[in-house]
């Protein structure tokens, strides 16, 4: 078992590509390193498991040389199993998939940590966190989705917000290590709320690239110290 984790010291921001200008990925890549976020974040969609199609590894690999930023990618996707190699080597850190879509999903997070990545389960607003309680010993990052995934900047459902409190009080009760994200509808007025539940990452999508000021909104959103 990992070691326990109480909620990190900071808030990490983790601004998500998505929502960037797809002429220009690498500028957008250079913006969050100089925002003082500290992750990026993918959003990979096969147009099957979500209404929408994004990017592949090639995306990923292109892209390290540009950031200093840690690699977030998560796989909304049918076949997570089959691009976990792909992004591996693409140069991605934690790589989230849907327990949802897989079968053997301890099988699959193990896969990923065996390659020497960060293993992160995801859910989306009709899961419960009781779904995922067999995995979260095994799990170094467990994203809540608050809202249905597929497309950037839908607002966010409150209620998911109760399955951070659930998460961060199972952590804490039982010793786990894994980090606690949220995804969906994450702006400067919905970020309190998130972190108050629990949250460790907060992904942010359009809000982080419709602002003028991007360094002043990671700190809006939280961004650094508890």
């Amino acid at each position: 078992m990992r070691e326990p984790n109480s909620g990190t010291e900071e808030i990490i921001i983790a601004p998500s590509i998505l929502s960037a200008d797809f002429s220009d990925l690498a500028g957008a890549a250079r913006e969050i390193d100089a925002s003082g976020a500290r992750w990026l974040h993918f959003d990979v969609m096969d147009g099957r498991f979500v209404p929408n199609l994004t990017f592949g590894p090639k995306a990923a690999a292109d892209l390290r040389p540009h950031s200093k930023a840690v690699f977030d990618v998560h796989l909304m996707t049918d076949d997570p199993d089959s691009l976990i190699p792909g992004f591996t080597g693409a140069g991605a850190d934690y790589i989230t998939f849907h327990p949802e879509a897989v079968i053997h999903s301890h099988r699959t997070l193990s896969s990923i940590q065996a390659l020497g990545r960060k293993g992160g389960i995801s859910i989306v607003p009709s899961t419960p966190v009781s779904s995922i309680e067999e995995l979260l010993p095994f799990a170094d990052l467990v994203l809540v989705m608050t809202v249905n995934p597929g497309f950037g900047g839908q607002e966010i459902i409150p209620r998911c917000l109760e399955k951070v409190q659930t998460l961060a009080g199972i952590r804490t009760e039982r010793g786990y290590g894994y980090l606690i994200s949220v995804d969906g509808g994450i702006n400067e007025k919905t970020a309190p709320a998130a972190r108050e539940a629990g949250a460790d990452v907060l992904v942010a999508g359009s809000a982080f690239f419709g602002a003028e000021d991007k360094a002043a909104m990671v700190r809006k959103l939280g961004g650094g110290p508890r």
